[in-house]
């Protein structure tokens, strides 16, 4: 998978323009992700039958590690696979939060 990396980097453009606009392509695809990703949670919320189960520590850490394999599966560098790791925590804090309140509001509309 490492090679679909160095296949993937050398298929980038060389062009500053045409550069930029693959990333706002690549930003288009990670926010539809990331909303879908939500919209997973607030169904997480409907379905857990307690508020304690909203934080999962335990998968918090699966995820994480599942975040590491995957970037270095991928060929990542170190600081690259440290800055995924970062974002994630932030996307998992975000999304806890997110799912807290979905909670609380679908219990208090019952």
């Amino acid at each position: 998978m490492a090679e679909e990396s160095a296949s993937a980097a050398s298929a980038l453009p060389t062009d500053l323009p045409a550069l930029r606009r693959r990333i706002d392509d690549l930003d288009d695809e990670l926010v539809a992700l990331l909303v879908a990703r939500f919209a997973c949670m607030r169904q997480a919320a409907r379905i857990k039958p307690d508020r304690k189960a909203v934080y999962d520590g335990d998968r918090i850490t699966r995820v994480l590690a599942h975040v590491r394999r995957r970037a270095a599966a991928l060929g990542a560098e170190a600081e690259v696979t440290a800055a995924l790791i970062d974002i994630y925590r932030n996307i998992i804090a975000r999304s806890i939060a997110y799912e807290f309140a979905c909670y609380d509001r679908e219990r208090e509309s019952e």
